[in-house]
């Protein structure tokens, strides 16, 4: 047993609910010292993100993020997870449609991180979507997103372009993959 390890004590407190997240107060105590910790925690259902990749693009969308000021935020293709008994790979399927008008023959997972793991539980699932073709799926009616075929060939440009953390590794790991 670690110093580290800990256990949950009593039920989470809700003391925030949104639309997207909550916040929970939750106190949880150390195993080997019985020392307690109260924590404020940050619960999101999760998230999944597409690297979508033909011969000749990584296919990113422009959209405004207000949380952050930046009216052309450079991403992958993602969603929250809201659809009770949808998978995540289901889930980026859909996503792909709705928001570049794609679908892929073939889906691998290529990593899932915790987006900030000191005060959120969120996970994201980054898949790797390839043999596409065009699909349709109706979107979101306010989100504002701006289609971009980003050419492979300039994979470093948009890398040193994106800030957000999802997109980087997406992007990162496809770099990985390419061939030299």
């Amino acid at each position: 047993m670690s110093e580290r390890d800990f256990e949950q004590v009593g039920e989470p407190e809700r003391v925030w609910q949104g639309h997207v997240v909550s916040v929970d107060e939750v106190t949880f105590r150390f195993v080997e010292d019985g020392t307690e910790v109260r924590r404020e925690v940050v619960r999101h259902p999760g998230a999944v993100a597409t690297v979508a990749v033909d011969d000749e693009h990584v296919w990113l969308v422009l959209q405004p993020r207000q949380a952050v000021g930046e009216p052309d935020l450079l991403e992958i293709p993602a969603g929250k997870l809201d659809l009770d008994g949808e998978s995540p790979e289901d889930n980026a399927r859909r996503e792909l449609a709705e928001e570049i008008g794609k679908r892929a023959e073939r889906f691998e997972l290529l990593t899932s991180f915790y987006t900030s793991c000191g005060v959120m539980d969120e996970e994201i699932h980054v898949y790797l979507a390839t043999e596409l073709s065009d699909a349709h799926a109706e979107g979101e009616e306010d989100e504002r997103i701006e289609v971009v075929a980003w050419p492979l060939e300039r994979l470093d440009e948009a890398i040193a372009r994106t800030k957000d953390a999802k997109t980087l590794i997406g992007l990162l790991l496809l770099k990985q993959r390419l061939p030299i």
